[in-house]
């Protein structure tokens, strides 16, 4: 049987989970004095995300960091489900989606390392930065050309969106 082409499931795509490090952002830490973690997000990223939100899609974090600052930027674009200290995102995952009534067939989800796998597993759409582990790239549908933190979560909401008519052009 042919294996079908990452397109062919865009316009089935209802929902968008992505991971945080490595994902939105580059997988950098910038470690303070005080032991506080710092972290860099991409501001297109966060445009797509918040278009997506405003356009009626369901989008949901789930990330194994804790980081406060992370939450409050990500809850100011308007994600309602931001899921920190997930330590077994495959239970969080099907909580999520049977909470919300969401088919897995529906679901884009973006990981980048080894506690992705089983969820990615588990989707409609698994993707994956352009710089995810060699596992992770092994079974995605998508691999987007940018990094983690680089535009990658941008390049997929986008192409969903033009997809099903609802991008900005």
């Amino acid at each position: 049987m042919e294996e079908k082409s990452y397109k062919e499931y865009l316009q089935h795509i209802t929902t968008f989970i992505f991971d945080v490090d490595g994902v939105l952002t580059d997988g950098s830490l910038d470690v303070t004095e005080t032991g506080d973690l710092l972290r860099t997000m991409n501001v297109r990223d966060g445009y797509a995300l918040k278009f997506a939100v405003n356009s009626g899609y369901n989008v949901a974090i789930i990330s194994a960091g804790t980081n406060n600052g992370v939450k409050i930027r990500l809850e100011g674009l308007g994600i309602k489900t931001v899921i920190l200290g997930a330590q077994n995102k495959l239970n969080t995952f099907n909580e999520y989606i049977k909470t919300n009534n969401i088919k897995s067939e529906n679901v884009l989800y973006m990981g980048d390392d080894i506690p992705d796998y089983n969820v990615m597993k588990n989707v409609g759409l698994p993707c994956c930065p352009q710089d995810a582990v060699p596992e992770i790239k092994g079974i995605a549908k998508y691999i987007s050309h940018n990094n983690g933190g680089k535009g990658a979560v941008r390049d997929v909401i986008e192409q969903v969106l033009k997809v099903q008519d609802k991008w900005v052009f």
